[in-house]
């Protein structure tokens, strides 16, 4: 297992004076105006916003997620940003990777959760709007994806997803 995101008090002022100025930005995009990864400004969210499991419990987070239903699935690469709104798949390890099984039209692939070192379930204001994801992230602070709760055709967030997502927060989380 590699090395931990270490996250400094300085970091933590630093990011919490960025929230007083503007708490519904997404962390995703205070990585540029603070210049620091995505991995350390959301371990260094204040603890009512996020709380942080080793990513040795990957596997056991991602084999729960497939009974939750729908969910969103966020991957950044290169300034994109892929998103699946479908249930999250069920998955099985194999050559080295957790492969995630989905049907056709789902999500598919191949993740090396031996890179994942920091699991975050956060609770913050996206763009005006409650919001919870739990995201995977390498020792460089790089977000390798985010599954964040679903939401109804009214963009409300499903209740019994909520209730999933803090209790599987108070039995993981450091």
């Amino acid at each position: 297992m590699q090395q931990a995101i270490t996250v400094s008090t300085e970091t933590r002022q630093r990011v919490a004076a960025y929230l007083e100025q503007d708490v519904h930005t997404p962390v995703s995009n205070m990585t540029e105006a603070m210049a620091l990864s995505e991995g350390e400004i959301t371990l260094a969210l204040p603890q009512h916003m996020v709380a942080r499991a080793e990513g040795a419990l990957a596997q056991q987070i991602l084999e729960a997620l497939p009974m939750w239903g729908k969910v969103t699935t966020i991957v950044h690469s290169g300034g994109s940003v892929f998103e699946f709104k479908a249930p999250f798949p069920k998955g099985k390890v194999a050559h080295g990777y957790y492969n995630l099984m989905g049907r056709e039209g789902q999500l598919h692939g191949h993740l090396r959760l031996d890179l994942v070192t920091d699991i975050a379930f956060v609770s913050k204001p996206f763009r005006g709007t409650e919001s919870y994801y739990i995201g995977f992230f390498d020792a460089s602070g790089h977000c390798v994806f985010k599954v964040y709760l679903g939401r109804d055709k009214k963009r409300q967030l499903f209740p019994e997803q909520i209730e999933l997502f803090n209790a599987m927060k108070q039995e993981l989380a450091k």
